[in-house]
């Protein structure tokens, strides 16, 4: 069913609200804007498929009462993205919420395992990928975009229950949730515009002074793009911020020497002039660090780390869930430096890995090779 009209719309949220639980993908578009624009809603239940037209319908109440409603769960694959753009669109975040593609790193597949992956492991369906270039703002959509956009909810229902069981039988559905919690906060899609610079391609390799020019810029880049609602490298690339970081120009024209930074305007200019100037005259206590803010490990300890890793790899194996999801050698190398303060000390990551981190930093355990494989002793 297509959905274009209040009534239909009205009349889809009531009967949902009455499901335990609803599988919801969205397609966008955010190439031409600085916010995500939603284009379609694609929600299942166990027995009806539709696909809701956010650009036909002014009122959109009725899906925003069913995305707050806590008794039915929302079901997604790979969710941070949809998660951000109802929030902005509809002005809620979905509660509670189940994703797929997180739950598969707990039950023996790989982190970020693609959706016809999950379909395939777990409906026995192979999905057809052919409209993956759609410009879903354009209408009318054809019958072949709307089953393209259909499939991608159409059996994430029989893929949740299979896999909410399996994760139950093991232990392991309120370690998924624990995982998902940070996704149903507020903040985690607030953007702190005195810490974007962090995301500047290669702004490592900038001394702190130059660092503190980028923070500015960069600053300054994310409001003016936020206000003409452009994407943020419309206005300035990252390799021009870069560029203008280690110039820090105090002229227009210094800015207007870079190449790259034509389409600025008079007014882009002397703003760009006045950021780099506030991150010349930043006080030196207040410098942005340069590079990883923690030092670089010993050789002693990345072997430590490396030892430690391999553990971490033993205990993937061995209870199928994904390394990355169990740690990072950063986590490792935090957990030697600062236990307490380490993901690896707290909740289902302790359960599993960390008291056996802890026997093998102590020597109650250790590693061994036994026929070419990599044993606990």
């Amino acid at each position: 069913m297509f959905i274009s009209t209040y009534a239909d719309l009205i009349a889809f949220c009531e009967r949902a609200a009455t499901r335990d639980a609803i599988a919801v993908d969205t397609e966008f578009l955010r190439e031409r804007t600085y916010r995500p624009r939603l284009c379609l809603v694609q929600i299942a239940t166990d027995d009806e498929c539709v696909a809701i037209d956010p650009l036909a319908i002014d009122d959109l109440a009725p899906l925003v009462d069913l995305m707050a409603n806590r008794r039915v769960m929302k079901v997604f694959h790979a969710c941070s993205q949809d998660m951000e753009v109802l929030l902005r669109a509809l002005g809620v975040l979905p509660k509670p919420i189940f994703d797929t593609q997180l739950a598969a790193a707990f039950l023996g597949l790989r982190m970020q395992v693609a959706y016809g992956a999950i379909v395939h492991a777990y409906c026995g369906v192979d999905l057809p990928k052919q409209e993956s270039l759609t410009d879903w703002s354009r209408r009318p959509l054809t019958s072949s975009q709307l089953q393209y956009a259909l499939d991608d909810v159409r059996y994430l229902i029989r893929a949740y229950r299979a896999m909410a069981q399996e994760l139950a039988d093991k232990g392991r559905l309120s370690w998924v949730r624990d995982e998902l919690y940070p996704l149903t906060q507020l903040e985690h899609y607030e953007v702190d515009r005195r810490q974007v610079y962090k995301r500047v391609k290669r702004v490592s390799s900038l001394t702190r002074r130059q660092l503190a020019v980028a923070r500015e810029l960069a600053e300054w880049r994310e409001r003016r793009a936020e206000s003409s609602d452009v994407p943020r490298k419309w206005v300035m690339s990252d390799e021009v911020l870069l560029a203008l970081s280690r110039r820090a120009p105090r002229s227009p024209e210094d800015v207007r020497s870079v190449r790259g930074t034509e389409q600025l305007t008079t007014g882009d200019v002397g703003a760009v002039v006045l950021a780099a100037g506030r991150g010349l005259a930043c006080p030196r206590d207040r410098l942005p660090e340069a590079g990883h803010p923690h030092h670089a490990p010993s050789a002693e300890l990345e072997s430590v780390s490396d030892l430690m890793y391999a553990l971490v790899r033993i205990v993937s194996e061995r209870s199928g869930v994904a390394v990355g999801m169990i740690a990072t050698r950063d986590d490792l190398i935090g957990y030697v430096r600062h236990r307490e303060g380490s993901r690896l000390a707290h909740g289902w990551r302790h359960e599993l890995v960390g008291s056996r981190l802890d026997d093998l930093l102590v020597g109650n355990i250790g590693l061994t090779v036994k026929d070419n494989r990599i044993e606990i002793i």
